[in-house]
């Protein structure tokens, strides 16, 4: 799972296709409406939870949703989805490449389950044996009525799976609290951005 050198396309191609009969392994501990599940985690499982203001409006959720289709979360240089153009929809993998420490991992993911209202958008997915960690992670944007705030929600339950990603697991959970910072940043960045180009394009 780890390469010194970028995964080629031929390569994600292959893998892509090895990981469609792929079953998830991890137990079920998150639920796309309520989040996590238990109150005893598994030996070994972290459990991380995030939320962000992005924006304001129902333009800016909007344009949020518009970012989560071509996976703009994680568009942030160091981590990719390297098959960007796949729907958001139940049981689609999805291949997550990372490039952390002068070493390159792609990592399949399947989307469990998601949500797409007036409100809220967003999906749930649990990792395949083809990645260096266990676990589920859920991605959501609200909108929230009342106030107009467009909230940014992370949560991922997870462990080591691969030998390196255990022996460093210390720099291992430094990497995915940095993946939550930056994507915040720039789903920030990018709602703002679209916000104002649609402004431009009106004046």
């Amino acid at each position: 799972m780890f390469r010194l050198a970028r995964p080629t396309q031929g390569l994600i191609d292959h893998q892509l296709t090895a990981a469609r009969s792929l079953a998830v392994v991890c137990p079920p501990l998150l639920s796309l409406e309520t989040g996590l599940t238990r109150t005893r985690l598994p030996i070994g499982f972290s459990h991380d939870r995030s939320a962000s203001v992005i924006g304001h409006g129902p333009s800016a959720f909007e344009a949020a949703r518009r970012a989560f289709r071509q996976w703009a979360q994680f568009d942030l240089g160091w981590v990719r989805v390297a098959n960007p153009l796949t729907p958001i929809t139940r049981g689609r993998l999805v291949a997550m490449e990372a490039h952390t420490a002068g070493l390159w991992s792609l990592n399949f993911s399947r989307v469990l389950e998601t949500v797409d209202t007036a409100t809220r958008f967003g999906f749930l997915y649990s990792t395949t044996p083809m990645h260096v960690e266990e676990g589920e992670e859920r991605f959501v944007l609200e909108l929230d009525p009342a106030s107009g705030q467009v909230w940014y929600l992370v949560e991922a339950v997870s462990r080591p799976r691969h030998a390196l990603a255990r022996l460093g697991w210390p720099f291992a959970r430094a990497m995915q609290h940095r993946f939550v910072r930056d994507s915040n940043v720039h789903m920030r960045d990018v709602v703002h951005q679209q916000c104002r180009d649609k402004v431009a394009v009106r004046d």
